[in-house]
Protein backbone atom coordinates (compact mmCIF):
# COMPACT_ATOMS: atom_id res chain seq x y z
CA UNK A 1 0.00 0.00 0.00
CA UNK A 2 2.89 2.30 0.41
CA UNK A 3 3.95 2.72 -2.99
CA UNK A 4 0.53 3.12 -3.97
CA UNK A 5 0.21 6.09 -1.78
CA UNK A 6 3.43 7.61 -2.15
CA UNK A 7 2.51 7.53 -5.46
CA UNK A 8 -0.86 9.09 -4.14
CA UNK A 9 0.70 11.95 -1.95
CA UNK A 10 3.28 13.34 -4.91
CA UNK A 11 0.14 13.60 -7.26
CA UNK A 12 -1.45 15.36 -4.71
CA UNK A 13 1.87 17.68 -3.92
CA UNK A 14 2.39 18.44 -8.16
CA UNK A 15 -1.04 18.59 -8.91
CA UNK A 16 -0.78 15.97 -11.20
CA UNK A 17 -3.74 14.75 -12.77
CA UNK A 18 -2.24 11.71 -14.93
CA UNK A 19 -0.14 10.58 -12.14
CA UNK A 20 -2.93 10.19 -9.41
CA UNK A 21 -5.22 8.78 -12.28
CA UNK A 22 -2.42 5.55 -12.24
CA UNK A 23 -3.41 4.80 -8.98
CA UNK A 24 -7.14 4.41 -9.45
CA UNK A 25 -5.45 1.88 -12.74
CA UNK A 26 -7.35 -1.88 -12.35
CA UNK A 27 -4.03 -2.65 -14.39
CA UNK A 28 -0.80 -3.23 -13.01
CA UNK A 29 2.68 -0.81 -13.84
CA UNK A 30 4.86 -2.14 -16.39
CA UNK A 31 7.40 -2.36 -13.73
CA UNK A 32 6.22 -3.93 -10.72
CA UNK A 33 3.14 -6.98 -12.16
CA UNK A 34 2.24 -7.44 -8.23
CA UNK A 35 2.05 -4.30 -7.14
CA UNK A 36 -1.59 -4.44 -6.94
CA UNK A 37 -1.58 -8.00 -5.66
CA UNK A 38 0.03 -6.44 -2.96
CA UNK A 39 -1.84 -3.94 -2.45
CA UNK A 40 -4.97 -6.39 -1.99
CA UNK A 41 -3.29 -8.45 -0.03
CA UNK A 42 -2.18 -6.21 2.70
CA UNK A 43 -5.13 -5.54 4.94
CA UNK A 44 -8.64 -7.19 4.95
CA UNK A 45 -12.14 -6.33 4.72
CA UNK A 46 -12.15 -5.32 8.88
CA UNK A 47 -9.47 -2.92 8.58
CA UNK A 48 -9.37 -1.47 4.90
CA UNK A 49 -11.04 1.46 6.21
CA UNK A 50 -8.27 2.05 9.22
CA UNK A 51 -5.50 1.10 7.19
CA UNK A 52 -6.20 3.79 4.44
CA UNK A 53 -7.41 6.29 6.38
CA UNK A 54 -3.69 6.27 7.89
CA UNK A 55 -1.98 6.25 4.68
CA UNK A 56 -4.33 9.34 2.97
CA UNK A 57 -3.72 11.62 6.15
CA UNK A 58 -0.13 10.38 7.06
CA UNK A 59 0.46 14.24 5.48
CA UNK A 60 -2.60 16.14 6.77
CA UNK A 61 -1.69 19.30 5.14
CA UNK A 62 -2.38 18.35 1.89
CA UNK A 63 -6.08 17.70 2.20
CA UNK A 64 -8.92 19.21 3.93
CA UNK A 65 -10.78 16.87 6.45
CA UNK A 66 -14.04 16.62 4.31
CA UNK A 67 -11.99 15.91 0.89
CA UNK A 68 -9.59 13.46 2.64
CA UNK A 69 -12.60 11.40 3.95
CA UNK A 70 -13.99 11.19 0.47
CA UNK A 71 -10.61 9.93 -1.07
CA UNK A 72 -10.22 7.10 1.91
CA UNK A 73 -14.13 5.80 0.59
CA UNK A 74 -12.80 5.70 -2.99
CA UNK A 75 -10.01 3.88 -2.10
CA UNK A 76 -11.80 1.66 -0.23
CA UNK A 77 -13.76 1.03 -3.11
CA UNK A 78 -11.33 0.67 -4.96
CA UNK A 79 -9.81 -2.19 -2.87
CA UNK A 80 -12.81 -4.01 -3.19
CA UNK A 81 -12.91 -3.91 -6.67
CA UNK A 82 -9.14 -5.32 -6.89
CA UNK A 83 -10.54 -8.32 -5.14
CA UNK A 84 -12.88 -9.02 -7.29
CA UNK A 85 -10.72 -8.64 -10.19
CA UNK A 86 -8.36 -10.94 -8.29
CA UNK A 87 -10.80 -13.58 -7.66
CA UNK A 88 -11.68 -13.78 -10.98
CA UNK A 89 -8.28 -13.46 -12.38
CA UNK A 90 -7.08 -17.23 -9.86
CA UNK A 91 -10.45 -18.76 -10.65
CA UNK A 92 -11.97 -18.21 -7.13
CA UNK A 93 -14.79 -17.09 -8.75
CA UNK A 94 -19.06 -17.79 -9.40
CA UNK A 95 -20.15 -17.24 -12.64
CA UNK A 96 -21.54 -13.92 -12.11
CA UNK A 97 -18.34 -12.77 -11.28
CA UNK A 98 -17.86 -10.21 -14.53
CA UNK A 99 -21.39 -8.87 -12.79
CA UNK A 100 -19.36 -8.78 -9.27
CA UNK A 101 -16.26 -7.01 -11.03
CA UNK A 102 -18.52 -4.21 -12.89
CA UNK A 103 -20.64 -3.52 -10.10
CA UNK A 104 -17.79 -3.03 -7.86
CA UNK A 105 -16.05 -0.77 -10.08
CA UNK A 106 -18.73 0.85 -10.81
CA UNK A 107 -18.89 2.42 -7.15
CA UNK A 108 -15.79 4.05 -7.69
CA UNK A 109 -16.73 5.90 -10.27
CA UNK A 110 -20.17 7.19 -8.41
CA UNK A 111 -17.86 8.03 -5.24
CA UNK A 112 -15.71 9.94 -7.69
CA UNK A 113 -18.58 11.99 -8.74
CA UNK A 114 -19.87 12.93 -5.77
CA UNK A 115 -16.01 13.87 -4.88
CA UNK A 116 -16.72 16.48 -6.97
CA UNK A 117 -19.77 17.94 -5.07
CA UNK A 118 -18.90 21.22 -3.00
CA UNK A 119 -18.77 19.28 0.33
CA UNK A 120 -15.85 17.34 -0.45
CA UNK A 121 -14.37 19.82 -3.20
CA UNK A 122 -12.37 17.48 -5.48
CA UNK A 123 -9.90 20.09 -8.06
CA UNK A 124 -10.55 19.99 -11.15
CA UNK A 125 -6.91 18.89 -12.06
CA UNK A 126 -8.02 15.47 -10.32
CA UNK A 127 -10.46 14.92 -13.47
CA UNK A 128 -7.97 12.55 -15.38
CA UNK A 129 -8.82 10.13 -12.57
CA UNK A 130 -12.19 10.52 -13.63
CA UNK A 131 -11.87 9.30 -17.15
CA UNK A 132 -8.93 6.22 -16.10
CA UNK A 133 -12.01 5.03 -14.15
CA UNK A 134 -14.87 5.86 -16.94
CA UNK A 135 -13.01 3.94 -19.40
CA UNK A 136 -12.28 0.57 -17.31
CA UNK A 137 -16.12 0.58 -16.11
CA UNK A 138 -16.98 0.66 -20.13
CA UNK A 139 -14.88 -2.39 -20.84
CA UNK A 140 -16.36 -4.17 -17.76
CA UNK A 141 -19.72 -3.43 -18.64
CA UNK A 142 -18.64 -5.00 -22.02
CA UNK A 143 -17.48 -8.26 -20.42
CA UNK A 144 -20.37 -8.21 -18.22
CA UNK A 145 -23.02 -8.21 -20.81
CA UNK A 146 -20.46 -11.46 -22.74
CA UNK A 147 -20.56 -13.08 -19.28
CA UNK A 148 -24.70 -12.96 -18.76
CA UNK A 149 -24.87 -13.83 -22.61
CA UNK A 150 -23.50 -17.16 -21.91
CA UNK A 151 -24.93 -18.17 -18.72
CA UNK A 152 -28.72 -17.00 -20.41
CA UNK A 153 -27.42 -19.15 -23.65
CA UNK A 154 -27.81 -16.28 -26.01
CA UNK A 155 -25.25 -14.93 -28.23
CA UNK A 156 -24.33 -11.28 -27.34
CA UNK A 157 -24.57 -8.74 -29.94
CA UNK A 158 -20.59 -7.52 -29.79
CA UNK A 159 -20.14 -5.81 -32.96
CA UNK A 160 -16.99 -3.48 -33.53
CA UNK A 161 -17.01 -0.13 -32.53
CA UNK A 162 -21.11 -1.07 -32.24
CA UNK A 163 -21.97 -1.34 -36.08
CA UNK A 164 -25.65 -0.69 -37.46
CA UNK A 165 -28.33 1.36 -35.62
CA UNK A 166 -30.36 0.80 -32.83
CA UNK A 167 -31.91 -2.50 -32.36
CA UNK A 168 -34.63 -3.39 -29.90
CA UNK A 169 -33.80 -6.72 -29.19
CA UNK A 170 -30.72 -5.91 -28.25
CA UNK A 171 -31.52 -4.02 -24.94
CA UNK A 172 -31.40 -6.87 -22.65
CA UNK A 173 -28.11 -8.35 -24.30
CA UNK A 174 -26.62 -4.53 -23.15
CA UNK A 175 -27.39 -4.05 -19.89
CA UNK A 176 -24.72 -3.47 -18.40
CA UNK A 177 -23.01 -1.43 -20.89
CA UNK A 178 -26.04 0.88 -21.24
CA UNK A 179 -25.88 0.83 -17.05
CA UNK A 180 -21.99 2.10 -17.57
CA UNK A 181 -22.97 4.84 -20.34
CA UNK A 182 -26.25 6.14 -18.09
CA UNK A 183 -22.88 6.73 -15.22
CA UNK A 184 -20.64 8.13 -17.51
CA UNK A 185 -23.17 10.67 -19.01
CA UNK A 186 -22.97 12.23 -15.33
CA UNK A 187 -19.26 12.56 -15.61
CA UNK A 188 -20.11 14.73 -19.03
CA UNK A 189 -22.80 16.14 -17.00
CA UNK A 190 -20.47 17.00 -14.16
CA UNK A 191 -17.67 18.76 -17.02
CA UNK A 192 -19.71 20.82 -18.83
CA UNK A 193 -22.14 22.37 -15.80
CA UNK A 194 -19.05 23.47 -14.00
CA UNK A 195 -19.72 27.07 -13.74
CA UNK A 196 -15.88 27.49 -11.87
CA UNK A 197 -13.14 30.33 -13.68
CA UNK A 198 -11.84 28.54 -16.95
CA UNK A 199 -8.17 27.84 -15.87
CA UNK A 200 -9.83 26.31 -12.75
CA UNK A 201 -12.99 24.41 -14.93
CA UNK A 202 -14.04 21.23 -15.15
CA UNK A 203 -14.10 21.91 -18.49
CA UNK A 204 -10.90 21.21 -19.75
CA UNK A 205 -11.95 17.21 -19.47
CA UNK A 206 -14.93 17.92 -21.45
CA UNK A 207 -13.75 16.64 -24.90
CA UNK A 208 -12.29 13.02 -23.16
CA UNK A 209 -15.10 12.71 -21.45
CA UNK A 210 -17.42 13.31 -24.88
CA UNK A 211 -15.27 10.73 -26.49
CA UNK A 212 -15.49 8.15 -23.81
CA UNK A 213 -19.27 8.78 -24.84
CA UNK A 214 -19.23 8.34 -27.86
CA UNK A 215 -17.56 5.09 -27.86
CA UNK A 216 -20.08 3.56 -25.49
CA UNK A 217 -22.54 4.77 -28.22
CA UNK A 218 -21.23 3.39 -30.97
CA UNK A 219 -20.73 0.07 -28.75
CA UNK A 220 -24.37 0.43 -28.32
CA UNK A 221 -25.47 1.16 -31.35
CA UNK A 222 -27.16 4.33 -30.38
CA UNK A 223 -25.93 7.17 -32.76
CA UNK A 224 -28.60 9.47 -31.85
CA UNK A 225 -27.88 9.96 -28.45
CA UNK A 226 -24.08 11.22 -29.77
CA UNK A 227 -25.76 13.68 -31.54
CA UNK A 228 -27.57 15.02 -28.79
CA UNK A 229 -24.32 15.05 -26.74
CA UNK A 230 -23.09 17.45 -30.05
CA UNK A 231 -26.44 19.65 -29.17
CA UNK A 232 -25.02 19.94 -25.78
CA UNK A 233 -21.80 21.29 -26.84
CA UNK A 234 -22.94 23.42 -29.23
CA UNK A 235 -25.59 24.51 -26.68
CA UNK A 236 -22.49 25.58 -24.39
CA UNK A 237 -19.51 26.37 -26.87
CA UNK A 238 -19.39 30.23 -26.14
CA UNK A 239 -18.80 28.84 -22.40
CA UNK A 240 -16.10 26.13 -23.49
CA UNK A 241 -12.10 27.07 -24.23
CA UNK A 242 -11.38 26.54 -27.80
CA UNK A 243 -11.15 23.72 -29.12
CA UNK A 244 -7.48 24.42 -29.84
CA UNK A 245 -6.55 24.77 -26.48
CA UNK A 246 -6.92 20.73 -25.92
CA UNK A 247 -5.06 18.07 -25.62
CA UNK A 248 -4.10 17.29 -29.61
CA UNK A 249 -5.20 13.18 -28.70
CA UNK A 250 -8.92 14.75 -27.28
CA UNK A 251 -9.46 16.52 -30.53
CA UNK A 252 -8.72 13.96 -33.05
CA UNK A 253 -10.01 11.17 -31.24
CA UNK A 254 -13.39 13.91 -31.41
CA UNK A 255 -13.22 14.90 -35.02
CA UNK A 256 -13.10 11.17 -35.99
CA UNK A 257 -16.14 10.31 -34.37
CA UNK A 258 -17.76 13.73 -35.75
CA UNK A 259 -16.71 12.83 -39.30
CA UNK A 260 -18.08 9.32 -38.32
CA UNK A 261 -21.65 10.67 -37.53
CA UNK A 262 -21.65 12.99 -40.29
CA UNK A 263 -20.55 10.10 -42.66
CA UNK A 264 -23.32 8.37 -41.24
CA UNK A 265 -25.70 11.24 -41.85
CA UNK A 266 -24.77 11.13 -45.79
CA UNK A 267 -23.57 15.28 -45.07
CA UNK A 268 -20.50 14.03 -46.95
CA UNK A 269 -19.02 17.80 -46.80
CA UNK A 270 -19.19 17.91 -43.47
CA UNK A 271 -17.89 14.60 -42.86
CA UNK A 272 -15.00 15.10 -44.82
CA UNK A 273 -14.00 18.64 -42.78
CA UNK A 274 -13.82 16.68 -39.91
CA UNK A 275 -11.88 13.63 -40.68
CA UNK A 276 -9.41 15.62 -42.64
CA UNK A 277 -8.26 17.53 -39.66
CA UNK A 278 -8.31 14.88 -37.58
CA UNK A 279 -5.95 13.00 -40.63
CA UNK A 280 -3.60 15.89 -40.34
CA UNK A 281 -3.66 16.36 -36.70
CA UNK A 282 -2.68 12.26 -36.38
CA UNK A 283 0.93 11.72 -34.81
CA UNK A 284 3.26 10.26 -38.01
CA UNK A 285 3.47 7.25 -35.97
CA UNK A 286 -0.30 7.05 -35.39
CA UNK A 287 -0.68 3.83 -38.37
CA UNK A 288 -3.54 2.65 -36.93
CA UNK A 289 -5.64 5.84 -36.16
CA UNK A 290 -4.93 6.86 -39.74
CA UNK A 291 -6.18 3.79 -41.17
CA UNK A 292 -9.36 4.13 -39.47
CA UNK A 293 -9.87 7.90 -41.24
CA UNK A 294 -8.83 6.57 -43.99
CA UNK A 295 -11.55 3.95 -43.43
CA UNK A 296 -14.58 7.15 -43.80
CA UNK A 297 -12.73 9.58 -46.08
CA UNK A 298 -12.49 7.27 -49.08
CA UNK A 299 -16.01 6.60 -49.49
CA UNK A 300 -16.19 10.20 -48.39
CA UNK A 301 -13.91 11.52 -51.49
CA UNK A 302 -16.25 9.16 -53.88
CA UNK A 303 -18.90 11.78 -52.94
CA UNK A 304 -17.23 15.06 -52.41
CA UNK A 305 -15.04 15.25 -55.44
CA UNK A 306 -15.51 12.11 -57.04
CA UNK A 307 -12.18 10.69 -56.46
CA UNK A 308 -10.38 7.28 -55.85
CA UNK A 309 -7.52 6.61 -53.24
CA UNK A 310 -3.99 5.91 -55.28
CA UNK A 311 -2.71 2.92 -55.41
CA UNK A 312 0.32 4.22 -53.63
CA UNK A 313 -1.47 4.98 -50.71
CA UNK A 314 -3.49 1.95 -50.27
CA UNK A 315 0.07 -0.40 -50.91
CA UNK A 316 1.28 0.88 -47.98
CA UNK A 317 -1.83 0.10 -45.10
CA UNK A 318 -2.64 -4.02 -45.83
CA UNK A 319 -6.31 -3.75 -44.41
CA UNK A 320 -7.45 -1.08 -46.54
CA UNK A 321 -5.61 -2.84 -50.04
CA UNK A 322 -7.97 -5.76 -49.31
CA UNK A 323 -11.01 -4.47 -48.65
CA UNK A 324 -10.42 -1.25 -51.85
CA UNK A 325 -8.20 -2.02 -54.29
CA UNK A 326 -10.02 -4.15 -56.47
CA UNK A 327 -13.39 -2.20 -55.68
CA UNK A 328 -11.56 1.59 -56.59
CA UNK A 329 -10.07 -0.40 -59.83
CA UNK A 330 -13.36 -2.30 -60.85
CA UNK A 331 -14.70 1.88 -60.50
CA UNK A 332 -11.87 3.44 -62.29
CA UNK A 333 -11.91 0.72 -65.23
CA UNK A 334 -16.13 1.23 -65.36
CA UNK A 335 -16.45 -3.01 -64.82
CA UNK A 336 -19.71 -3.14 -63.14
CA UNK A 337 -19.94 -7.04 -63.04
CA UNK A 338 -16.52 -6.38 -61.07
CA UNK A 339 -18.02 -3.87 -58.53
CA UNK A 340 -20.84 -5.76 -57.87
CA UNK A 341 -18.49 -8.68 -57.35
CA UNK A 342 -16.15 -6.75 -55.27
CA UNK A 343 -18.89 -5.39 -53.18
CA UNK A 344 -20.79 -9.02 -52.64
CA UNK A 345 -17.28 -10.25 -51.70
CA UNK A 346 -16.11 -7.68 -48.88
CA UNK A 347 -20.23 -7.47 -47.86
CA UNK A 348 -19.62 -8.19 -44.18
CA UNK A 349 -16.29 -5.53 -43.91
CA UNK A 350 -18.55 -3.14 -45.36
CA UNK A 351 -21.11 -3.26 -43.22
CA UNK A 352 -19.02 -3.94 -39.84
CA UNK A 353 -17.67 -0.81 -40.90
CA UNK A 354 -21.01 1.14 -42.11
CA UNK A 355 -19.53 2.32 -45.19
CA UNK A 356 -21.28 -0.65 -47.08
CA UNK A 357 -24.48 1.99 -48.46
CA UNK A 358 -21.66 4.75 -49.38
CA UNK A 359 -19.68 2.56 -51.35
CA UNK A 360 -22.97 1.15 -52.88
CA UNK A 361 -23.73 4.82 -54.43
CA UNK A 362 -20.68 5.11 -55.95
CA UNK A 363 -21.50 2.18 -58.87
CA UNK A 364 -22.87 5.94 -60.01
CA UNK A 365 -19.00 6.64 -60.44
CA UNK A 366 -18.36 3.14 -61.91
CA UNK A 367 -21.35 3.49 -64.63
CA UNK A 368 -19.94 7.10 -65.42
CA UNK A 369 -17.09 5.71 -66.40
CA UNK A 370 -18.31 3.10 -68.14
CA UNK A 371 -20.44 5.23 -70.63
CA UNK A 372 -17.21 7.30 -71.23
CA UNK A 373 -15.74 5.00 -72.50
CA UNK A 374 -17.89 3.80 -74.96
CA UNK A 375 -18.59 7.27 -75.68
CA UNK A 376 -14.51 7.68 -76.58
CA UNK A 377 -15.29 4.71 -78.85
CA UNK A 378 -17.98 6.46 -80.78
CA UNK A 379 -15.52 9.22 -81.71
CA UNK A 380 -15.25 11.04 -78.38
CA UNK A 381 -15.30 15.15 -78.75
CA UNK A 382 -15.98 14.49 -82.44
CA UNK A 383 -19.18 13.20 -82.06
CA UNK A 384 -21.14 14.45 -79.42
CA UNK A 385 -24.57 12.43 -80.11
CA UNK A 386 -24.55 8.48 -78.97
CA UNK A 387 -27.67 6.46 -79.62
CA UNK A 388 -29.31 5.20 -75.58
CA UNK A 389 -28.54 1.80 -77.37
CA UNK A 390 -25.23 2.07 -78.29
CA UNK A 391 -24.54 2.82 -74.09
CA UNK A 392 -26.98 -0.06 -73.38
CA UNK A 393 -24.64 -2.39 -75.53
CA UNK A 394 -21.65 -0.64 -73.92
CA UNK A 395 -22.79 -1.93 -70.30
CA UNK A 396 -24.35 -5.41 -71.25
CA UNK A 397 -20.60 -6.06 -73.13
CA UNK A 398 -18.78 -5.10 -69.80
CA UNK A 399 -21.39 -6.85 -67.78
CA UNK A 400 -21.33 -10.24 -70.14
CA UNK A 401 -17.14 -9.83 -70.13
CA UNK A 402 -16.69 -10.15 -66.74
CA UNK A 403 -18.93 -12.55 -66.32
CA UNK A 404 -16.70 -14.49 -68.58
CA UNK A 405 -13.50 -13.85 -67.37
CA UNK A 406 -11.51 -16.64 -65.87
CA UNK A 407 -11.27 -16.12 -62.12
CA UNK A 408 -10.31 -17.92 -59.03
CA UNK A 409 -13.51 -18.57 -57.70
CA UNK A 410 -15.90 -21.03 -58.95
CA UNK A 411 -18.43 -20.55 -61.90
CA UNK A 412 -21.98 -20.65 -60.88
CA UNK A 413 -23.34 -23.78 -61.76
CA UNK A 414 -26.66 -25.62 -61.11
CA UNK A 415 -28.29 -28.22 -58.81
CA UNK A 416 -26.84 -30.92 -61.10
CA UNK A 417 -22.86 -29.41 -60.77
CA UNK A 418 -23.37 -27.75 -64.60
CA UNK A 419 -21.36 -24.74 -66.03
CA UNK A 420 -24.65 -22.27 -66.39
CA UNK A 421 -24.49 -22.17 -70.50
CA UNK A 422 -23.52 -18.94 -72.17
CA UNK A 423 -26.91 -18.36 -73.93
CA UNK A 424 -28.44 -18.47 -69.76
CA UNK A 425 -25.90 -15.41 -69.07
CA UNK A 426 -26.81 -13.46 -72.40
CA UNK A 427 -30.14 -13.46 -72.06
CA UNK A 428 -29.89 -12.90 -68.18
CA UNK A 429 -28.15 -9.61 -68.74
CA UNK A 430 -29.82 -8.65 -71.89
CA UNK A 431 -32.79 -9.02 -69.64
CA UNK A 432 -31.16 -7.02 -66.65
CA UNK A 433 -29.92 -3.96 -69.09
CA UNK A 434 -32.98 -2.80 -71.02
CA UNK A 435 -32.50 0.09 -73.28
CA UNK A 436 -35.38 1.90 -70.81
CA UNK A 437 -33.48 0.98 -67.63
CA UNK A 438 -30.36 2.47 -69.19
CA UNK A 439 -32.04 5.76 -70.08
CA UNK A 440 -33.08 6.07 -66.53
CA UNK A 441 -29.35 5.31 -65.47
CA UNK A 442 -28.03 8.45 -67.76
CA UNK A 443 -31.02 10.72 -66.81
CA UNK A 444 -30.10 10.25 -62.62
CA UNK A 445 -26.24 11.01 -64.22
CA UNK A 446 -27.13 14.05 -65.87
CA UNK A 447 -29.19 15.13 -62.46
CA UNK A 448 -26.09 14.88 -60.60
CA UNK A 449 -23.58 16.33 -62.60
CA UNK A 450 -21.84 12.97 -63.66
CA UNK A 451 -22.11 13.73 -67.71
CA UNK A 452 -23.07 17.35 -69.04
CA UNK A 453 -26.20 16.73 -71.89
CA UNK A 454 -29.43 16.09 -71.88
CA UNK A 455 -31.69 13.27 -73.38
CA UNK A 456 -33.74 13.70 -76.70
CA UNK A 457 -36.52 10.89 -76.23
CA UNK A 458 -37.65 11.56 -79.65
CA UNK A 459 -34.62 10.35 -81.15
CA UNK A 460 -33.18 7.94 -78.54
CA UNK A 461 -29.67 9.80 -78.44
CA UNK A 462 -27.91 11.39 -75.73
CA UNK A 463 -26.68 14.56 -76.75
CA UNK A 464 -23.26 15.28 -75.12
CA UNK A 465 -21.63 18.92 -73.66
CA UNK A 466 -19.23 20.45 -76.76
CA UNK A 467 -17.70 23.21 -75.56
CA UNK A 468 -16.57 21.89 -72.09
CA UNK A 469 -16.45 18.25 -70.23
CA UNK A 470 -18.34 15.82 -71.29
CA UNK A 471 -17.87 13.69 -68.45
CA UNK A 472 -16.91 16.47 -65.40
CA UNK A 473 -13.75 15.05 -63.34
CA UNK A 474 -12.55 12.71 -66.16
CA UNK A 475 -10.78 15.08 -68.58
CA UNK A 476 -12.97 14.57 -71.38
Amino acid sequence: METVFQTFHQAQSRYAGPLLATTLSPIPPGDDRTLLRRFHGESNVFSIHDDIQKYIKARPSYLPHPEASAWIEIYVAYWKALGEILRAETGHHRDDWAIKVYEAWKEILTLLIRGYSPTSGFEAWTMPCLYTVGKYLRVFAIKADEEQSKTDGEPVKMELDGLGDDVMDSVEKNKWLEDAARVINEVFRLCISDRAPLEDSRKWGIYNTTNLLFKTYFKLNSIGLCKNILRALQATKADLPPIESFPKSHIVTFKYYVGVIHFLDEEYVRAEESLTEAFHMCHKNAHRNKELLLTYLIPTHLHTSHTLATPTLLSTRLNLHYIFYNLLRAIRRGCLADFSNRMMAHESSYVKRRIFLSLERARDLCVRNLLRKVWLLEGGKENTRVKIGTFAAGMRCSMFYSAWTPNPSPSPSDDEGETVSEEYVRAEIDAMMEDDEVECLIAGLIYKGLIKGYISRDHGIVVLNRKGEAFPGTGV
